[in-house]
C-alpha cells in the first residue's frame, strides 16, 4: 500500500514536472498560456522525452508569429533597433519565410516578399493591397490583429514591387530596409546594419587595419584633424573592407518623394561621389562589383563558404556571400536563443550548445523553426 501510494506521489510529482514545463516553453515561444489541450500534449511530449516536440506543438499558436516573431525582426529594420516599430515587408518576409520552412541563408538574396492581400478583418473590410510606395497595407494588419500564421502569402518582389529579379536582395531589398539604410548616406549604412543584424557584429569587431586601402572612396579623409595616424590605424580598419563589399549597392536609392526603392541598372549613385574633394585620389566607383577582403586576415575566421570566390556583382551575390558564412548561421541561433531564453549564452554549457545547433542549422537546411524548437526544449528548466 505504502509502495503504491509513493508510487502516485512519484508519478504525480513527475507530471507537475513536465506541465510546469511545458507551460515554460508555451509562455516563452508565444506569450500566452496553452489551452489545457494543448499543455496535456506538450507535458506528454517532455515525460516522453521530446521537448523539441512539445516546443513544435507550441509554435502553431498564431502568437509565435504575430508577436515573437514580429518582435525578433522588427528591430533589425530600423536604425534605433527598436521593437517598437510598425509591421513591415521585412518583419513580414522573416515571419514568412520562418512559417513556411524557407531555407534562411536565402534571406539576403531571394527574389521574396511576404504579403497579405485580401485579408479581411472582423468587420470584414479588406485590407489594402500591397504597395512598394508606402507601408499602409502591413499597418493595417498589425492594427487589425489579422493572423499572420494564416494569412501571410509568399510572393515575389520583382512581380509586385517592380525591382528587376537580379537586383532583388531578400529583406536588403524591401521596402522597409530601403527606408532605413538606403536613404541618403553613402549606402554604407546597409553595410553595417545587415552585418550587425545578421553577423551579429558591428564593424568595431571586425576592424582589420593590414586590409588594402585601395578600394576606400575619395570621401574618407587619409588625414583627419591632419593627422595621418588616424587613418592608418583606425578608419582603415573598417573601410577597406566595408567598402570593396558595400559597392555592391552601388545602383540603389531610397527617393523620399516617392516612398519607395529605385534601382539604376548600370549607373552609379551620386551619393558614391559627395565629398569627392576630401581625397581626390581615392576610389571612383564605376560599377557594383564587391569584393571580399576579409576572407583573408583575421576575418577568416568568420567561415567564409569556400566554395564561392569572394567577389560578384550587385546585392543579391554579396547577400549570398555574407549569408552562406559560419558567422550568418551562428548569429541566427544567437538570436533565437535570446528570444526565448531571455538571455545570452553565458558559459561554456550554453556557448557550446549554442555551437551545436549552429552545426545543425545549416546541415538541415537552415530551417529556423527548429532552431526556435530546441533553444525553447533547452531552456525549459530555467
Amino acid at each position: 500500500m505504502a509502495l503504491a501510494f509513493m508510487s502516485l506521489v512519484l508519478a504525480t510529482s513527475a507530471s507537475a514536472g513536465s506541465r510546469e514545463q511545458a507551460k515554460r516553453i508555451h509562455d516563452r515561444l508565444t506569450g500566452v498560456p496553452p489551452t489545457a489541450a494543448v499543455l496535456e500534449s506538450m507535458s506528454a511530449d517532455i515525460e516522453g522525452g521530446d521537448a523539441t516536440s512539445a516546443a513544435i506543438t507550441a509554435m502553431s499558436n498564431p502568437n509565435f508569429y504575430n508577436v515573437t516573431l514580429k518582435n525578433w525582426a522588427t528591430p533589425w529594420t530600423n536604425r534605433e533597433q527598436t521593437v517598437f516599430a510598425p509591421l513591415n515587408d521585412y518583419t513580414a518576409t522573416v515571419i514568412g519565410m520562418v512559417r513556411d520552412d524557407v531555407p534562411f541563408n536565402t534571406l539576403l538574396s531571394a527574389d521574396i516578399v511576404y504579403h497579405a492581400n485580401g485579408a479581411r478583418n472582423a468587420g470584414n473590410a479588406t485590407a489594402p493591397n500591397y504597395s512598394p510606395a508606402n507601408n499602409l497595407h502591413y499597418e493595417w494588419l498589425e492594427d487589425n490583429g489579422i493572423n499572420l500564421a494564416d494569412q501571410l502569402q509568399r510572393d515575389m518582389q520583382s512581380a509586385v514591387a517592380g525591382t528587376p529579379a537580379d537586383a532583388t536582395a531578400g529583406v536588403m531589398t524591401t521596402r522597409a530596409a530601403a527606408a532605413a539604410f538606403f536613404v541618403a548616406g553613402t549606402n554604407r549604412a546597409m553595410f553595417r546594419f545587415t552585418f550587425l543584424n545578421h553577423m551579429c557584429m558591428d564593424l568595431e569587431q571586425v576592424k582589420d587595419i593590414t586590409r588594402s586601402p585601395d578600394r576606400i572612396r575619395q570621401d574618407v579623409s587619409r588625414s583627419p584633424g591632419g593627422d595621418s595616424r588616424i587613418f592608418l590605424n583606425n578608419c582603415v580598419g573598417c573601410h577597406a573592407g566595408m567598402d570593396p563589399m558595400a559597392q555592391a549597392f552601388a545602383y540603389y536609392q531610397f527617393n523620399e518623394d516617392s516612398g519607395r526603392l529605385e534601382y539604376t541598372a548600370g549607373n552609379v549613385q551620386p551619393k558614391y561621389f559627395i565629398n569627392g574633394e576630401t581625397f581626390s585620389y581615392g576610389y571612383i566607383t564605376p560599377n557594383d562589383r564587391w569584393d571580399n577582403y576579409w576572407r583573408e586576415g583575421q576575418n577568416s575566421l568568420l567561415g567564409w563558404d569556400t566554395g564561392r570566390s569572394g567577389s560578384g556583382s550587385g546585392a543579391k551575390s554579396m547577400g549570398e556571400e555574407i549569408a552562406n558564412s559560419d558567422a550568418f548561421a551562428a548569429c541566427q541561433v544567437k538570436k533565437a536563443f535570446k528570444m526565448v531564453c531571455l538571455r545570452d549564452p553565458v558559459d561554456g554549457t550554453d556557448r557550446s550548445k549554442v555551437e551545436s545547433m549552429a552545426s545543425s542549422f545549416k546541415s538541415n537546411g537552415y530551417l529556423m523553426k527548429p532552431v526556435f524548437a530546441e533553444a525553447a526544449a533547452y531552456c525549459m528548466g530555467d
